[in-house]
């Protein structure tokens, strides 16, 4: 799955429901017109601006003539175990580069993140890791595969039982509350955010190349 979410800042970036139903899992459909499967398993995505990133050969040049190095991340992937009091995710991709002077063999690094984010802006955890890309002499294309990793409290991502009843409650026609949403409940809403979990992936930018993928 793969998660498109808008740039939360410099300093923090720098810095889904979707499923099979199964046994003990909420299913959120009633009075709603919407049905989502809710799991304890993060959705895992990639924040917008940093996805790709380009090196340039000389330092505070961007123009198209000075372009060392272009990569972008492909393919993104995840797998989770749900079976213990800690969840684990695992999220896989692939690295995809292109350089404009294919003269040598070369090995090209790009660090890279993965964050945790509870309720969509607290950071719980965050690595740091590298990609290796080996081009060889003449080749212009590089290919390399990532991976990132994390735990997630299976209690912090599970509803209060008072909540999951709010929301998958049968509502009959003349009930007081038939025509409501229980997901515009502030209350329902902000255990939602308490719950929710993300695992985020992307290049670990500079302050300028993070600018540069924002104005292109």
């Amino acid at each position: 799955m793969k998660l498109r979410r808008p740039i939360i800042s410099v300093v923090v970036l720098a810095a889904a429901l979707a499923g099979c139903t199964r046994e003990g899992e909420l299913v959120v459909s009633q009075g709603v017109g919407v049905t989502a499967v809710r799991t304890a398993c993060p959705a895992v995505g990639i924040p917008d601006y940093t996805g790709d990133v380009t090196t340039f050969r000389t330092a505070n040049a961007v123009t198209a003539d000075q372009i060392d190095v272009v990569a972008a991340i492909t393919n993104l992937r995840s797998s989770c175990n749900e079976t213990g009091e800690n969840v684990y995710s695992e999220a896989k991709f692939d690295v995809l580069a292109r350089r404009t002077d294919t003269r040598g063999a070369r090995q090209v690094q790009l660090p890279y993140f993965s964050t945790v984010l509870q309720g969509g802006s607290a950071v719980q955890a965050k690595r740091v890791g590298t990609i290796t890309l080996n081009f060889a002499d003449g080749q212009e294309r590089a290919q390399a595969t990532g991976t990132a990793g994390a735990f997630v409290n299976r209690a912090a991502a599970t509803l209060p039982d008072d909540i999951k009843e709010r929301i998958t409650r049968r509502r009959k026609a003349g009930d007081p509350d038939a025509a409501l949403d229980p997901l515009a409940d502030p209350v329902v809403r902000a255990a939602l955010n308490r719950a929710t979990f993300e695992l985020l992936v992307g290049f670990q930018l500079s302050e300028n190349q993070l600018a540069y993928n924002v104005t292109r």
